[in-house]
């Protein structure tokens, strides 16, 4: 077998590497402009590498029915590592990928192709956009995924964005996003206010180190009308290799403090995140 070679493309929104893993035969790191985006195994696509990753996978895990079928959209495409998860762990599963990069779409179809009948379908397509077109209750989970560079951009941090993703998912239904944030955390804030402002039940998982301030870092945000299983969310993220907490009830609603929900006119990217965040060696 051939030696697996890097592959450099510019895309419609930078330059993006697939990059083999030396460590595992059929594996690739995705990077798009240096920032690291996606790890795929294509041999066992229920390997989740990165961190932020395998949080949401716990919350997919935990909404109930093993291995029982869901309807799936998700923002932000990258080299669709939780559509693969999502297709492996919940066979027959219908999922929506929205990707605003055509090209980055192509590429990952080329060289990281989807397994058939797979029920994986990519659209490229700006993601508010797309979403504004989606039919009510339409979604059974929604994940947030979507960085232009390394900032989400601000038409998604709009409490009207947040409505929008509540009018998709059914009534049972479940959000995620994956944000980046920093002490003071006045971007996570605004967002989990956004949140508060359109579900009931709220969760947001990180790690203690990014929650004390000590250093930039990933959250994952958990949002829906049903109550959340956050006992066996805090058991799940405990044990990985980076535990990290789950916050819920009281000690979210004060960490939310007084922040407001962010209307369209006065809605920001996320803050950039200093040199070396995220970066790889």
């Amino acid at each position: 077998m051939s030696e697996a070679i890097p592959v450099i493309r510019t895309t419609d929104h930078g330059t993006a590497r697939l990059m083999p893993d030396v460590d595992r035969e059929r594996a690739w790191l995705l990077t798009v402009d240096g920032a690291p985006q996606s790890y795929v195994d294509l041999d066992d696509p229920a390997h989740l590498e990165f961190e932020y990753a395998r949080r949401l996978g716990h919350v997919l895990d935990t909404l109930g029915g093993d291995g029982r079928p869901l309807d799936v959209v998700h923002l932000g495409g990258g080299a669709l590592t939780l559509p693969r998860y999502v297709a492996a762990t919940r066979p027959g599963s219908r999922q929506d990928v929205v990707d605003a990069d055509r090209a980055l779409l192509e590429l990952v179809a080329e060289h990281l192709p989807l397994p058939a009948g797979s029920g994986v379908v990519p659209h490229a397509a700006d993601a508010r956009a797309w979403l504004e077109n989606a039919p009510d209750d339409s979604a059974d989970v929604l994940i947030a995924d979507v960085f232009g560079g390394s900032r989400v951009p601000a038409h998604l941090t709009s409490v009207a964005y947040a409505r929008e993703a509540e009018r998709v998912l059914r009534p049972g239904g479940v959000y995620l996003a994956n944000l980046a944030d920093a002490a003071p955390f006045g971007f996570l804030r605004s967002q989990l206010a956004n949140l508060a402002a359109v579900f009931e039940e709220l969760a947001l998982i990180a790690e203690p180190g990014v929650l004390r301030g000590r250093r930039f870092g990933n959250a994952v945000l958990v949002a829906s009308h049903r109550p959340l299983d956050t006992a066996a969310l805090a058991r799940r993220t405990a044990a990985d290799a980076f535990p990290a907490r789950v916050e819920h009830g009281p000690s979210l609603r004060e960490f939310i403090g007084g922040a407001r929900p962010v209307e369209d006119d006065d809605a920001v990217p996320s803050p950039e995140p200093p040199d070396g965040a995220f970066g790889i060696g």
